[in-house]
Parts: structure tokens; sequence; C-alpha cells
């Protein structure tokens, strides 16, 4: 038995660590700018928090860290929604970077695998 997996090439993954309590609302705006879903887990920080002492800001070390797989198409505007979302232009409050997938694999409906085979 010879088993098809479909093969998804056009996936980039959004990873946002974030301060303790903010990644429901990082999740909840990649959500509405399109993605499909989220990981979050839990991490603890380190390095940060001294040098922003000096400016007497507060960092905690609890950190949470967001993962969500989106397309090439999405990748900005979800992106730029969990930026906005994180307050992360705020000094200590967390990082967002990009990486590129070179290939993933999940359970694709028939109906959206035969649209997904018919475009190429």
């Amino acid at each position: 038995m010879s088993l098809t997996i479909p093969i998804l090439t056009d996936v980039h993954l959004i990873t946002c660590i974030v301060q303790r309590g903010r990644a429901d609302a990082v999740v909840q705006a990649a959500i509405e700018a399109g993605a499909e879903g989220a990981t979050i887990h839990y991490a603890r920080g380190t390095g940060l928090r001294e040098k922003l002492g000096l400016w007497s800001i507060a960092v905690n070390a609890e950190k949470e860290v967001v993962t969500i797989a989106v397309s090439r198409e999405q990748l900005n505007f979800v992106f730029e929604r969990m930026f906005l979302a994180g307050k992360l232009d705020t000094p200590g409050m967390g990082f967002i970077y990009v990486t590129p997938v070179e290939k993933a694999a999940t359970h694709i409906p028939p109906d959206i695998l035969e649209k997904i085979v018919g475009e190429r």
C-alpha cells in the first residue's frame, strides 16, 4: 500500500515571543487576520531584563511563545497584526520573526486538495 502525502511548500512559520499573558491577544489578532490556528508554549527569558533594568523597566522572565504556520500570501498581514497585538513596539515586550518552511504536511480535505492540484 502506497501512501500519498500532500506536501505544502508555500509555508512560513511566524514565531512570536511575548510577555506572559499577551499570547491570547496575539493569537486572536492572527486568527482575525486569517491564520488557521496557533500553538502556544511557555518559556523563560534571560539577558534583556538586566539591560532594561538600567531604565527602570521591569521585564518578566516568564514568556509565552506563539507559533503560527501561514502561507506566503498571508504572511505580511498576519505578522503585522501579531506585532501590534503583542505591543512589540514597546521596549521589553517581545520579539517576532519568520522562518521559511521547506515542506509541511497535514490533512487537507479532498475538496480543497482538488482545488490546489487543479490550480497547478
